[in-house]
């Protein structure tokens, strides 16, 4: 099967491929015709650029112009992992990949079929989520083949991911410094203990400036009702006033009323076990005919900064 689907990425086809965070919608980074049907297939905005896959930092090095003592330390630490690191673009990456940006999106998946395809085909990858722009990321094949069915030309199922929440993204700035532009799988307090130093932050919230990175707009990850988020200082969290069945997803334990259905994501208040758990549940609740959902936010530290960033990008108020 891999090498049928690295054969496919060679001819310019479209693979989805299970990695470490969710599934992705595979085709060769240097084939402007094979990106451009990657966008095609997904309904995405051509401004919102892709992530460059990788299968050794030596591929890598190719893609980008620069390389910075902060890029080797990160990579060395969390290479194979989720970690997306944008760098100054090389001669190699089409626009369509970057989005017209001087910078690229590269990271190095930690998923063994996900490498192997890489070596397989020869190829660099550009790979967003394999589903519908906008909606819930896929974690299982099945997710793959309800949003883009025959538009992808071969899905490789390896089961559920581990992670179940994209990459996270930084950009290596000036004298050492790295700007935190998505939370993800890999939580701050470790880039920081690997950096010796404290991440950056944007100076404004991403509707507010140019897209700079993937996933950085304002609603993204949303399922297809609608979803509202709650902080956790409520002692009890009610049924959204009004007509209709609402669904509860909560990271932890949380006392709850009038619900038709409540998903709590991990009975220990497992933040990794509540992020893998993640976007399964709210694409299980939005095929339950339900009238809305309703999201309790996550403790804000560790995973808890990335869960409560994907539950605010999917949320309508």
């Amino acid at each position: 099967m891999l090498e049928a689907a690295a054969a496919t990425i060679r001819r310019g086809g479209l693979v989805a491929m299970p990695t470490e965070t969710v599934y992705g919608l595979a085709a060769d980074a240097t084939d402007a015709r094979a990106v451009a049907r990657i966008f095609e297939a997904k309904g995405r905005p051509r401004f919102d650029p892709l992530i460059v896959h990788v299968d050794r930092i030596e591929r890598a090095l190719h893609l980008t112009g620069q390389w910075p003592q902060a890029a080797h330390q990160l990579a060395e630490a969390f290479w194979p992992g989720p970690l997306t690191i944008i760098l100054p673009r090389g001669d190699s990456i089409p626009d369509l990949v970057t989005a017209g940006l001087p910078t690229v999106a590269i990271r190095m998946p930690a998923h063994d079929w996900a490498l192997e395809l890489i070596r397989r085909a020869d190829r660099p990858l550009a790979a967003p989520s394999a589903n519908r722009f906008g909606h819930v990321s896929p974690t299982e094949a099945r997710h793959v083949v309800g949003d883009l069915g025959s538009s992808v030309d071969l899905v490789l199922d390896a089961g559920p991911t581990a992670c179940g929440i994209e990459s996270t993204i930084v950009m290596p700035g000036e004298a050492g410094s790295v700007v935190l532009l998505r939370p993800g799988a890999i939580t701050t307090e470790r880039l920081e203990a690997v950096l010796g130093r404290k991440v950056a932050f944007p100076p404004a919230e991403p509707r507010s400036r140019g897209i700079t990175a993937p996933g950085m707009l304002a609603r993204h990850y949303a399922p297809r009702i609608p979803m509202r988020m709650v902080g956790l200082d409520a002692e009890v969290v009610y049924r959204p006033p009004g007509a209709g069945e609402w669904g509860l997803i909560s990271p932890a334990r949380v006392q709850h009323e009038g619900f038709a259905v409540a998903e709590l994501l991990s009975p220990d208040g497992d933040m990794a076990e509540a992020a893998m758990r993640l976007f399964g549940t709210m694409r299980k609740l939005e095929e339950m005919s339900l009238d809305g959902l309703l999201a309790v936010a996550a403790p804000q530290g560790g995973l808890g900064g990335a869960i409560n960033d994907r539950l605010r990008r999917a949320s309508t108020e």
